[in-house]
C-alpha cells in the first residue's frame, strides 16, 4: 500500500514533465528568451548531408556571435576556415586558397538565412509557423520545433531547433534547403551574454589574398 501511495504521489509530477506547453505559448517564452540573449559563444559540431553527391561531412570549429549581426565562425577540423561579420560585411576566408569572399548583409531584418537567424535577425511569431516537430528525435530535456519562414525570400524551406526545456536556449539548428539538402549545427560549451567585444568581429584581410567581391550574403 505504501508503495502504491508513492507512486500515485509521484507519477502525476512525472508525467507534468512530459506535456508539451501549446506551440504558442513556447514561442512565445522562446522569443523572449531569444532577446535577452545580446551575444553568446560555444563549440560546434556541423554536418552536412545530402546535396547532388548525397555526402555526408562532419566540421567542428567554435563559434562567437553578437547581436545585431555580428559573428565569428572559426572552423578546426578537417579543414581551417574562417566566416566573420562585422553586422554589415561578410569574410569568408580558407587560408589554404589564399582567398577571402566580401559579401554584404541583407538590409532588412528579415532571418534569410540561418546565421541570421541566430544573429538577431527575424521574429519567432512573425516570420515563422512553428510546430513541434513529431518525426524528430530528441533527448527528453530537448524541445523539437519546426519553422516554415512565412516570407519567400528565404533559401531554405524550414528550420529545426532542438530547444533545452529548462534554459529555452538553442542547443540545435538544422537548416532543409530546396533540393532536400539538410545541415545542421549542434552546440555545446554553450555561454551566453557574455559582453564579447566589437573587435573580435574585426577580420584582417592577410596580405597576398586574393579578394572576391559576392553580392549577395549566403551563409
Amino acid at each position: 500500500m505504501f508503495l502504491l501511495q508513492i507512486c500515485v504521489l509521484i507519477c502525476p509530477s512525472i508525467h507534468a514533465q512530459d506535456v508539451r506547453p501549446p506551440i504558442a505559448d513556447l514561442i512565445l517564452d522562446l522569443q523572449a528568451k531569444y532577446d535577452s540573449v545580446r551575444d553568446f559563444s560555444a563549440d560546434f559540431e556541423h554536418t552536412y548531408a545530402g546535396g547532388v553527391l548525397r555526402t555526408v561531412l562532419v566540421e567542428r570549429g567554435t563559434v562567437q556571435i553578437k547581436k545585431p549581426g555580428m559573428m565569428r565562425w572559426n572552423y578546426k577540423w578537417p579543414e581551417e576556415k574562417v566566416f566573420v561579420s562585422d553586422g554589415s560585411s561578410l569574410y569568408s576566408y580558407i587560408p589554404f586558397d589564399r582567398q577571402v569572399i566580401v559579401g554584404q548583409l541583407p538590409p532588412d531584418d528579415g532571418a534569410s538565412t540561418p546565421a541570421l537567424f541566430l544573429a538577431g535577425r527575424g521574429n519567432l511569431s512573425t516570420d515563422f509557423t512553428a510546430a513541434y516537430d513529431e518525426l524528430g528525435a530528441a533527448a527528453s530535456d530537448t524541445w523539437i520545433v519546426r519553422l516554415t519562414p512565412t516570407s519567400e525570400n528565404v533559401n531554405y524551406s524550414h528550420l529545426i531547433l532542438g530547444i533545452d526545456r529548462r534554459s529555452l536556449s538553442i542547443t540545435q539548428l538544422s537548416e532543409t534547403d530546396y533540393q532536400g539538402a539538410v545541415s545542421t549545427f549542434t552546440f555545446t560549451s554553450l555561454k551566453e551574454n557574455e559582453e564579447l567585444p566589437d573587435s573580435l568581429f574585426t577580420f584582417e584581410i592577410p596580405r597576398g589574398t586574393e579578394i572576391v567581391t559576392e553580392d549577395s550574403f549566403r551563409r
